[in-house]
Formats: structure tokens, sequence, C-alpha cells
């Protein structure tokens, strides 16, 4: 159903049973998939590109032009894949030249109220962004990774699969995969042992997880030296591997 009030671009491509809610606003070259429902108050525009089940509450942004004073009217893109909430005054930018180009979204993630996911961003799958929470330009989140409300991201930070940030976080350096962070000095407490479990993390797993926990950050260890201890732990439990690839490519260096 398309509410007689939207406005939509002749060169827009809707999907099959895609929903449209009043005064909301689709522009050019944007493409919505199959059983998308897209609430009152809605402004998409394009160059972008959805999947199919997304639900867009009221009034948020999509692919709007970024907020970098470099970007000069280029040509880039936002990609959202399948079964996304964005929920009210959610805002998403699209990419910058000086990166890819592209701004992505997987696909089951929930984006709560007034959340911002900024230019070039790279978010992946069964991610939940509570309410208020700022991700600058270029930040990687990895899947399954909860932040917390009024978590604050700072630019080109990577974020490892299964983190966790309390509500308030500043996150200046990188949280690898497992580990929970809290607080303006973004101090570590621990691993995610929680989220590990409901996603079906057996015990030993899990003890395994916080021994590289304790590997990197209570041994005294250096990045160099906790990697080729990780090293061994992972021939055990492949698990840790995740770590270990984290650690390598971390370029803002880890939370400690």
């Amino acid at each position: 159903m398309i509410h007689e009030t939207a406005v939509i671009s002749p060169k827009a491509k809707l999907g099959n049973n895609v929903t449209v809610g009043p005064f909301s606003v689709i522009g050019d070259e944007v493409v919505i998939g199959d059983d998308c429902r897209i609430e009152s108050h809605v402004v998409i525009k394009g160059p972008t590109r959805i999947g199919r089940g997304n639900h867009f509450y009221q009034f948020t942004s999509i692919g709007e032009d970024c907020q970098d004073k470099k970007y000069a009217g280029e040509r880039t893109e936002l990609i959202i894949g399948d079964n996304n909430v964005f929920r009210e005054g959610a805002t998403v930018h699209r990419g910058t030249i000086q990166d890819e180009g592209v701004t992505r979204i997987g696909s089951g993630n929930l984006i709560m109220v007034n959340a911002h996911i900024a230019h070039d961003c790279k978010i992946g799958n069964d991610i939940i962004l509570a309410n208020n929470v700022a991700v600058a330009g270029h930040v990687e989140i990895g899947d399954y990774a909860i932040l917390g409300g009024a978590t604050a991201v700072h630019q080109f930070c990577k974020i490892g699969p299964h983190s966790f940030t309390g509500g308030g976080a500043i996150v200046l350096r990188d949280i690898p995969p497992y580990v929970m962070i809290s607080g303006t000095k973004h101090i570590p407490q621990g691993i995610n042992s929680e989220g590990l479990r409901r996603r079906g993390y057996g015990k030993e797993t899990i003890m395994a997880i916080r021994r590289a926990y304790k590997v990197i950050y209570r041994d005294n260890n250096t990045v160099e030296e906790a990697i080729k201890k990780l090293t061994v732990m992972a021939d055990e439990h492949p698990e840790i591997g995740m770590l270990i690839t984290f650690l390598a490519g971390s370029e803002r260096g880890i939370v400690r």
C-alpha cells in the first residue's frame, strides 16, 4: 500500500508488498526489496539499495549526503541487507570517495531511536545499536555486537563480533571480539559471556575465551606476545582465531 501523500521518484524501484506511509519521500536511484515497511515521514535518498523485509519507522533519514566537509556531491552509495529495523529518528549516511564510496549495513540489525551511522561504515549482522548511539565515519562493527545507549564511537575504530559496550561508553580504540567495555575511559570489563551463552557457546568455549582475555588484559603481555600465546590456544579452540585476526589487524590499537 502506497499512501496518497507519499512522494516517490519515478527513478525509484519498489519490490512486491512494499508499504509506504503518509508524507514519506523516496528519491532517485532508490531500490527497495520485497516486503519492506516504510512508516510516515521517512526520507530515503539514493543511490541506495535496500534488501527485503526491512522496517523503517517514522522520521528516519536513510541515504542522505554525509557530513564530511570534503564531500562535494560525488556519487556514493548506501547498501542495506535484509530484515533490519530502523526505529524513530535513526539516520544513515552514504559513503565518500575518500574510502570505498559505500556505507554498508548487513542483515538482522536493530538500529534504535536516534542512532546515527555515518559515512563509509561497515555494519555486520544481528547487531544492536541502542538509543542515541553515535557511530562516526569509517567504523567497522562485527556481527552480534551490542552498543549500549549513547555510546559514541570515534572514526576508524573497529568493534569486534560479540562485543558489548555499556551505556554512555566512549570508544576511542578498537574493541576486540567478545570484550565488554564501559565508561568514558573505555575500560575493559571482561568478556560478553551472557551474550555468548545466548548464542549457543558452550561452557568450555566460554572458559577458553576467558583465558584468552586474561592473556590480553591480565598477564602484562604486549599485543605481539598475546598473539603468539593465543595462536597456541587456537589449535584447541578455533573461536580464539577471531581474536588473533582482530589483534593483528588493529590499526588504532585496542582498548586497554
